[in-house]
């Protein structure tokens, strides 16, 4: 009795933790700018700039225009030298950053609470003012040729972005973030102005803050220095380009490198769908594995504990890739040579269980370990931070967590076993692959793997 109402207590306990997490509050500007923040009272902040344009709102000829802006964000404003810049940063004891992704742009700052009001001005001298001297154009040509280099190193970033090329062929998302070589040969002072002028817009920006921020005082300042941003044209916004899905293949042998490097995928759903949550449960239960690892037959995920005792690869991880209207959904994985076939097979063997006979207490035990890790993400002003802007993007709001629970709890076996037919049975997948690939099946045999004969 009194370990049931300990559990009671703790359960209990754990739900008002839950319910005491700040408010997420909400203003717009009148040009179309979202202003979100979540104030925790922290004697530190991260505010930034989420802006709905990466690089999938690029074509053919700009592709690695995006990256190649965020580059020029912090090489000099009408006020600002770069050197100006970066001492003004240093003195505050603040970090200034910025990443490109295929659907967004960010630009964010962190800094003491009490400095807010000068990064929120910062942000926006270097989002509205940078001064894209040709110099300093010159000069990140190099460097981002050199990250080009670096990037190719990096064996699994190749294969995601060869996935993604294979997956999305002919399309925005099929591109890589920073373009091909010719185009950052190419592109000039025009390009990047254009671009500017093109997306950076009110209705595709929010302006998100974590920590010690008071909403109203960001507000104040939203209005002061995005006021004047652009709101929509006339005739809108550019849509979104569609970007569909092909089951295909991409094969890049070299027998020299010691080990495989290979990713499988099926389309998955977008942000906002209903089932990107059951997908997300799907992608736990097929979980991460690597040599370094403990566990053995103790482990959670069953393809963990046969990749162990198998000996069938160095690593693999499960993953859920969303975009706006699609996604993909599957396992990326390193292998010897020689156990390619027996790995494949057994993943696929895998994900039709999942289609056919996962277990509750298997559904139980993923859906308290996502629930974990999404909590254990956002820790620290800056996670938090990315998740106001980023769901504001996503689905113009940001999920409170009782809620996002909810959504989780409300899943079962049957719920998993559903989508899981639903978005594996039977469809092709895309695969990339890169390495001493000999032994991996062909693309037919792959094929015939994602079905099952029912009786």
């Amino acid at each position: 009795l009194h370990v049931g109402t300990g559990r009671l207590r703790a359960t209990k306990a754990a739900t008002e933790v839950i319910l005491n997490v700040p408010e997420t509050r909400v203003s717009p500007l009148e040009n179309g700018l979202q202003v979100a923040s979540e104030d925790s009272g922290l004697s530190t902040c991260t505010v930034g700039l989420w802006i709905d344009a990466g690089s999938r709102y690029e074509n053919e000829k700009n592709n690695g225009t995006a990256h190649f802006l965020e580059h020029m964000a912090f090489k000099g404003t009408k006020k600002r030298s770069q050197l100006d810049l970066e001492l003004e940063i240093e003195n505050m004891g603040a970090h200034l950053n910025a990443y490109t992704s295929r659907e967004q742009t960010v630009y964010y700052a962190k800094a003491f609470s009490k400095d807010l009001p000068r990064a929120v001005e910062i942000l926006a001298d270097i989002i509205q003012n940078s001064t894209l001297g040709e110099a300093e154009i010159e000069r990140e040509r190099g460097v981002i040729l050199r990250e080009m280099q670096e990037v190719e190193t990096n064996l699994q970033e190749v294969v995601f972005d060869y996935l993604h090329a294979t997956a999305y062929q002919k399309t925005a998302l099929g591109r890589t973030i920073l373009g091909p070589t010719e185009n950052i040969k190419s592109i000039n002072r025009n390009d990047l102005v254009e671009y500017i002028t093109t997306h950076y817009k009110g209705p595709r920006m929010v302006l998100a803050a974590a920590g010690g921020v008071c909403h109203d005082e960001l507000l104040d300042l939203a209005k002061c220095h995005f006021g004047n941003l652009p709101s929509a044209p006339e005739g809108g916004l550019p849509p979104l380009p569609p970007c569909s899905f092909t089951g295909s293949e991409i094969r890049i042998r070299d027998d020299k490198m010691p080990l495989a490097h290979l990713a499988i995928a099926v389309e998955a759903a977008g942000w906002a769908d209903p089932d990107t949550i059951p997908l997300m449960v799907a992608n736990t239960l097929i979980g991460n594995w690597d040599r370094s690892f403990g566990g053995g037959v103790n482990l959670s995920s069953k393809l963990a504990q046969i990749a162990c005792h198998g000996n069938l690869c160095h690593s693999f991880q499960s993953f859920n890739t969303c975009y706006t209207d699609t996604g993909l959904w599957g396992l990326y994985m390193v292998c010897e040579p020689s156990t390619i076939q027996d790995m494949v097979h057994f993943v696929q063997r895998e994900w039709i269980r999942l289609c056919t006979s996962v277990t509750e207490n298997e559904v139980a035990r993923a859906k308290n370990l996502l629930k974990t890790n999404m909590l254990l993400q956002l820790d620290g002003s800056t996670p938090i931070c990315e998740d106001i802007g980023r769901q504001m993007l996503c689905y113009k709001r940001r999920i409170p967590i009782p809620e996002l629970e909810a959504r989780i709890d409300a899943i079962d076996a049957q719920t998993i076993r559903d989508i899981c037919t639903k978005y594996i049975h039977d469809k092709h997948p895309a695969v990339a692959a890169v390495g001493p690939i000999e032994q991996l099946p062909e693309y037919s045999r792959i094929c015939s793997g994602m079905c099952w004969r029912r009786e």
